[in-house]
């Protein structure tokens, strides 16, 4: 399983429009990829109400998993989507 830790980036956090276009980015993976922030549940990333409710904001830490061929790409790919000041 490839793991990701990243911070986020965008001033507003995982709020509406960010956690939107994450949530198409993962969805749109083919792969099921999990989001946890801290020590919290993971939920899939895939879901916008799941990405919302993990409450994260700008600077905060979330972790990124995901199981399958090419996982790791999908992976660098969604981490830049956090990592990106949008």
């Amino acid at each position: 399983m490839a793991e990701r830790r990243v911070v986020v980036k965008s001033p507003v956090g995982l709020h509406a429009r960010p956690a939107a276009l994450f949530a198409k980015a993962a969805s749109g993976s083919g792969l099921q990829v999990t989001m946890s922030k801290g020590d919290g549940p993971a939920v899939p990333a895939s879901s916008i109400l799941s990405v919302l409710t993990l409450n994260v904001r700008h600077g905060d830490e979330v972790t990124l998993r995901a199981d399958g061929d090419g996982a790791d790409t999908v992976l660098d790919e969604l981490a830049g989507l956090l990592e990106s000041q949008e």
